[in-house]
C-alpha cells in the first residue's frame, strides 16, 4: 500500500514557476513507477510526467516537454517543477504510483488528492 499526498499548487501568473511535491509513505515506495497527470475542468485526465523507480529514466508529454521538470528521491518524495506556465497548464495535478508504469492513468493503482494549479494570463 502506497498513500500520496500532493502539495504545492496556487495561483501564478503566465511565465511564472511552481513547483509541486507528492510525499508518499509505504514500505515499497522506491519499487513504483511515480508519475504525474492533470485534469482541467471538462476535460480527460491527461499524462504530464513519469519518474522510474530509481530516478534515472523520465518521461514527458509533448506540452510540458522543455518547461517541467521531474524527480525523486529515494526515500518518500517525488516533485515536479514546473517553469514557464501557461494558461493551458490551469488543472488540478495527480501524482499516481504503479509497477507498471505508462501513460495511460487506467494502469495506476494509487492516487493523491490532487493539488490545483491555476495560471494566469
Amino acid at each position: 500500500q502506497v498513500q500520496l499526498v500532493e502539495s504545492g499548487g496556487g495561483l501564478v501568473r503566465a511565465g511564472g514557476s511552481l513547483r509541486l511535491s507528492c510525499a508518499a509513505s509505504g514500505r515499497t515506495f522506491a519499487a513504483y513507477t511515480m508519475t504525474w497527470f492533470r485534469q482541467a475542468p471538462g476535460k480527460a485526465r491527461e499524462f504530464v510526467a513519469a519518474v522510474n523507480w530509481s530516478g534515472g529514466r523520465t518521461n514527458y508529454a509533448d506540452s510540458v516537454r522543455g518547461r517541467f521538470g521531474i524527480s525523486r528521491n529515494t526515500v518518500n518524495t517525488m516533485y515536479l517543477q514546473m517553469n514557464s506556465l501557461k494558461p493551458e497548464d490551469t488543472a488540478v495535478y495527480y501524482c499516481a504510483a504503479s509497477f507498471s508504469g505508462g501513460t495511460s492513468w487506467q494502469t495506476y493503482d494509487y492516487w493523491g488528492q490532487g493539488t490545483q494549479v491555476t495560471v494566469s494570463s
